[in-house]
C-alpha cells in the first residue's frame, strides 16, 4: 500500500464562511498517483469543520444559518467566559473535522453535486491548515 500526504492552507475572511476546497483535494489525489484507495481530508482545528455537500450561494447561506440557530453564538455558553467562541467548538465537534472519500481510477468518488467544503466557524483566520492523506494502490 502507498501513502501520500499533502498539506495546504486557506485564509478565511469572515466569522462564518464556507470555502470550496475540492480542487485542492483533487490535485493532491492526482499528485499521489494512487489509483484506488481512500482519501482523508482533515482540519487540525477545534473551530473549523469539513463537509461534503453542494456549494451554491443559497445553500451556503443555509449552512451558516443552521450553525447560528443551533449553536447560537450569543448564547451564554460557559466556554464563552474564556474566549467567546463556544459555538464554534460545539459546531466543529458535531459537524466533524474530517471526511473520507473513496478513490477510484485516480479520482475522488463523490456525488453529482458534492463538493468538499471547509466550514469556518470562528474567523477570520489568516491560516487554516488542511491535511490530505491518500492511501491505496
Amino acid at each position: 500500500m502507498k501513502v501520500f500526504f499533502k498539506e495546504f492552507t486557506i485564509s478565511t475572511s469572515e466569522r462564518f464562511q464556507v470555502i470550496n476546497i475540492t480542487s485542492y483535494v483533487e490535485e493532491a489525489v492526482k499528485e499521489s498517483g494512487i489509483r484506488n484507495g481512500i482519501c482523508l481530508v482533515f482540519v487540525p482545528h477545534a473551530t473549523a469543520a469539513i463537509i461534503a455537500n453542494e456549494y451554491e450561494p443559497n445553500i451556503v447561506s443555509d449552512y451558516i444559518e443552521l450553525v447560528r440557530q443551533v449553536f447560537k453564538p450569543d448564547y451564554a455558553w460557559r466556554h464563552n467566559r474564556i474566549d467567546n467562541n463556544a459555538h464554534a467548538h460545539l459546531a466543529s465537534a458535531v459537524i466533524g473535522p474530517s471526511r473520507i472519500f473513496p478513490v477510484r481510477e485516480g479520482r475522488i468518488v463523490r456525488g453529482t453535486w458534492q463538493e468538499i467544503l471547509l466550514v469556518e466557524l470562528d474567523g477570520p483566520r489568516p491560516r487554516r491548515r488542511v491535511m490530505v492523506e491518500v492511501m491505496g494502490e
